[in-house]
């Protein structure tokens, strides 16, 4: 019988037949999630849960997913230990909440969340002062104590009291007399429960856990240049690195901002950060939840950790739109903006709140290929709510802002002039909002143009530059101090 080996040459020893089934046992064991503490041993039996499970998942905006997993426990009447396997590694076990399907009651006189899991360092640890087989790349083996290791070499003592250093990057097994009592394969809780009556019982395990988290992403195709119309896909992208697969789940979204306590640092795992994206359309169903919304899949779908599914939102097709353009100094001075502007309602193809996420806006080509014109991101929009998509800067518009005079007229008051100049060199007049700020106690005491005050420090100006014709705007502005 051949030992096992992992990626540093640990493996167990099969020095005979009945130690290999020893060490089988143990592995299998282990395995199966039916390791048990010293603290079990006054139980009747540790029972076992059948394979045979329906998940449902909860994923929120930041870090938070809600597990409800049901399975069939075949528990002994008194008091027995079940032990319950395949949980996320970041699951905040004082969220756990074991509740019976069935009419049987069971009472939890406490529970484990034992998280000790396998790994070289942690065998090592546990044999340190034991007897262990040192198998090297040159074929030349060596037993002795395990005096001490760290990540260059180990240190063993042989029978005689020699002490031998050998590289750990020349060993090629250590070979272990058996798994150390403690070390399990896979995150697992343990309950010791007291049942009035033995049999199978359906039961709920509903708990917390950090490590999953969800967002939206959106592609909008402009039917032409003038984007007077737009086809809408919306995508919620489901990330799992929660340390558990969650096999053909029933999946709800949840967007909104949940407030959370202050917690302890989740117990976690080293789990790799290799990430696999797949797609699976479906038709979600909306609906409000508390003050969030949730958002439904229809279909069962299975995420696995380290996997991001990409999971169909929304599809609405004609939704119609418009292109701005908006000049503010304060945010770029050199660029004329422009944004696709549209109504999120049911007479524009959509009315369902939208989740906060990122818009890419596309453009076909006269190819009848699709370009990318620019991307932003919206925050959680309600129904019946404006989405404004800032595209990017107008290449053939151009402006142009100065101050051209200040005049102190007392102490507390000044007047302030400024002139901003718009080229277009389209050849096609461009409505453009000339967005201004002035701050304290002011007013607009002269103007080539008309202006709407927006707010108490905003107002705009309407202009419509023709083509290859410079528009300037020239207005002074009181402010008191």
């Amino acid at each position: 019988m051949r030992s096992t080996t992992n990626r540093w040459g640990v493996g167990t020893r099969t020095a005979g037949a009945a130690r290999a089934a020893a060490v089988a046992a143990v592995l299998c064991g282990c395995l199966a999630g039916g390791v048990r503490s010293s603290e079990a041993a006054d139980a009747k039996r540790d029972a076992a849960v059948e394979p045979k499970r329906d998940v449902a998942v909860t994923v929120y905006n930041e870090n938070l997913g809600v597990v409800k997993d049901r399975r069939t426990f075949s528990v002994a009447k008194g008091v027995s230990d079940v032990s319950f396997t395949d949980v996320a590694a970041l699951i905040d076990p004082t969220s756990v909440h074991l509740r019976p399907l069935g009419a049987a009651s069971l009472e939890v006189l406490w529970q484990d969340y034992r998280f000790d899991l396998v790994s070289t360092e942690k065998l090592l640890e546990r044999y340190v002062d034991q007897s262990v087989q040192v198998a090297t790349k040159d074929d030349q083996v060596r037993e002795g104590t395990l005096l001490s290791y760290d990540g260059g070499s180990l240190v063993l003592r042989d029978a005689k009291g020699g002490l031998a250093l050998v590289n750990r990057a020349e060993v090629r097994q250590v070979s272990l007399a058996s798994l150390p009592k403690g070390l399990i394969t896979r995150p697992t809780l343990v309950w010791r429960l007291r049942a009035a009556q033995g049999g199978d019982t359906p039961a709920e395990v509903s708990y917390m856990t950090a490590g999953m988290s969800w967002h939206a992403e959106y592609v909008a195709v402009l039917n032409s240049e003038a984007a007077t119309s737009l086809d809408l896909q919306g995508w919620a992208s489901v990330d799992n690195r929660s340390g558990a697969t969650f096999d053909d789940a029933k999946i709800k979204l949840v967007a909104g901002s949940v407030n959370r306590a202050p917690t302890p640092r989740p117990y976690a795992m080293d789990y790799a950060r290799e990430m696999a994206v797949k797609a699976a359309g479906t038709g979600m169903a909306e609906r409000g939840f508390f003050e969030y919304h949730l958002y439904e899949v229809p279909l069962r779908a299975t995420l696995s950790n380290n996997e991001v599914k990409q999971l169909g939102l929304l599809h609405a097709d004609g939704v119609k739109s418009v292109k701005k353009f908006a000049y503010d100094a304060e945010k770029d001075a050199e660029k004329v903006m422009v944004t696709v502007e549209f109504e999120n309602a049911t007479a524009s193809g959509l009315g369902m709140p939208l989740p906060e996420g990122v818009v890419r806006v596309f453009q076909r080509d006269t190819d009848g290929s699709l370009e990318l014109a620019g991307e932003d991101r919206i925050k959680h929009t309600p129904k019946n709510e404006t989405v404004r998509v800032a595209v990017g800067a107008a290449f053939d518009v151009t402006p142009e802002r100065k101050q051209t005079e200040t005049r102190q007229i007392s102490a507390r008051v000044q007047e302030l002039s400024y002139e901003i100049t718009l080229k277009n060199h389209k050849s096609q007049t461009v409505d453009v909002t000339v967005v201004e700020h002035a701050y304290g106690d002011w007013e607009i005491i002269k103007s080539t143009m008309p202006a709407k005050k927006k707010d108490a420090t905003t107002f705009e100006f309407a202009a419509s530059a023709k083509p290859e014709t410079p528009l300037t705007i020239a207005y002074t502005v009181r402010i008191r101090s």
